[in-house]
């Protein structure tokens, strides 16, 4: 029962969490407002503060959301670890890494396309680096090893170049960005991020049979003919592009590609396979409600968005291992 009324359930929160995002904000602006201003009508400023500002906001926050729900849920299935998400193999501070680097020599100001190429850049050479120090071993143990000294080595570069900015404005910029924000993004942050979040996602779902013969052990998937090496470099791919994409344009975001995956999989049969789509949507939605929850809670300053996914992500993480003890 529970899993016919998933994707309905899904569905309806992605678009009531759009519709609050729309709606709400400093400046609430009634339905009937809202509905002149979409059709062209109304008040100048109401499309403006829709149109400019709230709508852009909420397609890039379900777009960064989705993809780092989905990367999770593949990198969960394809190491069957269920602490792995994209920072576990680097790629998350790869992307950072890149883009602070763009901040850092001002190259995001000359053109909009640095922030994003930089940031899978920095996630392609984390990965790169991944695979040399992994070498021919297949070990998902032996790749989460190696992707935990990549992770640490590009957050050295990180505060290396926080310690070394020129003055305290491009410090306190790079700053502002590692903690994540949706604030300020235009229908131009969303067409930058788009194209990397679609191959990232099709890349990642087209390994779903793959990613349900790893559930029987590399052996196993290997005498089904899986190609495991195809597989590693596409599930990799996936994750460069696509959350390279999304973190540059919406700063450093955490716990969203942990959480979802969890709270998705007890709703489904728990293959692989069928958790990866439900995490899209499911990771839409939490990017959105903890977005809406940035606007709406009352602070001398916007809180950044990173933040509070971070507050949400550890309780519902932790109930969620007190409920489940036992194997994954």
């Amino acid at each position: 029962m529970t899993r016919r009324w998933l994707w309905p359930l899904l569905i309806a929160t992605v678009l009531i969490a759009a519709v609050l995002g729309i709606a709400v904000g400093t400046t609430t602006i009634p339905p009937a407002r809202i509905a002149a201003a979409l059709t062209g009508h109304g008040d100048p400023i109401d499309r403006a503060i829709l149109l400019d500002l709230r709508l852009p906001r909420v397609l890039l926050g379900f777009l960064v959301g989705a993809m780092l729900g989905v990367g999770g849920a593949a990198l969960q299935g394809y190491l069957r670890n269920p602490l792995a998400e994209p920072s576990v193999l680097g790629a998350s501070n790869g992307a950072a890494l890149g883009a602070v680097i763009a901040l850092y020599f001002g190259l995001a100001q000359r053109h909009d396309a640095m922030l994003p190429l930089l940031g899978i850049a920095g996630a392609l050479a984390a990965l790169g680096m991944l695979f040399l120090l992994a070498g021919r071993s297949e070990s998902p143990l032996t790749l989460i090893l190696a992707g935990i000294a990549v992770s640490t080595l590009a957050g050295a570069g990180i505060s290396l170049a926080l310690n070394l900015s020129p003055n305290p404005f491009a410090a306190m910029e790079i700053a502002t960005w590692l903690l994540g924000s949706l604030e300020d993004r235009s229908i131009r942050h969303v067409a930058l991020a788009l194209p990397c979040v679609a191959i990232g996602l099709l890349l990642l779902t087209g390994q779903s049979r793959a990613l349900d013969a790893l559930t029987l052990g590399e052996d196993g998937a290997a005498a089904l003919g899986i190609d495991l090496r195809r597989v590693r470099w596409r599930l990799l791919l996936g994750v460069a592009i696509g959350v390279g994409g999304a973190v540059a344009v919406s700063g450093a975001i955490g716990f969203v590609g942990l959480i979802v995956p969890h709270l998705i999989r007890p709703l489904t049969d728990r293959r692989p396979s069928a958790v990866l789509w439900p995490s899209a949507l499911a990771g839409g939605a939490l990017l959105l409600l903890a977005d809406l929850a940035v606007r709406l809670i009352p602070t001398s300053s916007e809180l950044k968005l990173g933040v509070v996914t971070a507050f949400l992500g550890v309780p519902v993480f932790l109930v969620h291992l007190m409920r489940e003890r036992r194997l994954w």
